[in-house]
C-alpha cells in the first residue's frame, strides 16, 4: 500500500510538473507601434507591420504582412525568443488582398525562414493545408476543402511528438502525422506571393 501511495504521489507531482511546465503567451498588437514590426518579430521575409484596423477582434491594431512578393516567395515572420516543440498556436486572419495567392497561417517549430511547419487557410483556392517547407522546398502533407467566405477567421493548429491536427474556425479539417522536425523551434506567421494578410490575436502555449 506505502508503495502504491508513493507512486501515486510522484505520478501527480509529474502531472503538476508538466502542466506548470507550459509556456502561454499571446499577442494582440494593440501597444506596439504602428507601421514597424513589433518587438521580438522579425522581417525575415515580406514587408510585416502593425497597422490600425478598425474591423479588429481586438482593436485598434493587428500585425500586416503588406508585401507584394514574387509568385514563389514564401513570406515569414518568426518570434525570437520562441522556442517549442509540443505546441497549441492560434491566430485569427483576415484576407485583404491578392491576385497570385490569399490569405496565410501559422508556423511552428522553425529552424529559420526555410525549415518549418506551415498550416495556411487559403481563400482564392477554398483549401486549408498543412506542409512542411525544408530548405526552401515545399511538400504538401494534407488537405481540406473549404469554401470562402470573407472576413475574419481563426486557425488553429496543435502538434504534439509527430501528430498534426488543424482547425478552422473551431472544426478540425486536419488530421495527420509527419516526423520532419522533432526538435523545438519558433513560432510566427506565413504568407505566400503577394497575399496581403491581417493577423490578431496570436496565441501559443506548449512546451
Amino acid at each position: 500500500m506505502r508503495k502504491l501511495l508513493v507512486f501515486l504521489g510522484v505520478a501527480l507531482l509529474a502531472a503538476t510538473l508538466g502542466v506548470q511546465s507550459k509556456v502561454v503567451r499571446m499577442w494582440s498588437f494593440d501597444a506596439d507601434k504602428t507601421d514597424a514590426i513589433p518587438p521580438g518579430f522579425t522581417n525575415a521575409v515580406g514587408e510585416w507591420k502593425v497597422v490600425a484596423d478598425n474591423t479588429a477582434p481586438s482593436k485598434p491594431n493587428v500585425l500586416a504582412q503588406r508585401g507584394k512578393s514574387e509568385r514563389t516567395t514564401f513570406n515569414v515572420t518568426l518570434i525570437r525568443d520562441t522556442n517549442y516543440k509540443d505546441v497549441d498556436i492560434s491566430v485569427k486572419m483576415k484576407a485583404v488582398a491578392g491576385q497570385m495567392d490569399q490569405g496565410g497561417g501559422v508556423v511552428w517549430r522553425a529552424k529559420d525562414a526555410k525549415n518549418y511547419y506551415i498550416a495556411r487557410y487559403n481563400p482564392l483556392e477554398d483549401n486549408y493545408r498543412v506542409y512542411k517547407v525544408k530548405d526552401g522546398k515545399r511538400t504538401q502533407l494534407q488537405s481540406a476543402d473549404i469554401k470562402r467566405t470573407d472576413g475574419w477567421h481563426t486557425l488553429r493548429v496543435t502538434m504534439q511528438d509527430d501528430h498534426i491536427q488543424g482547425y478552422y474556425d473551431g472544426k478540425k479539417y486536419l488530421d495527420c502525422k509527419d516526423s520532419t522536425f522533432k526538435d523545438a523551434g519558433k513560432v510566427g506567421l506565413w504568407t505566400k506571393a503577394d497575399a496581403q494578410t491581417h493577423f490578431d490575436d496570436l496565441t501559443v502555449s506548449g512546451k
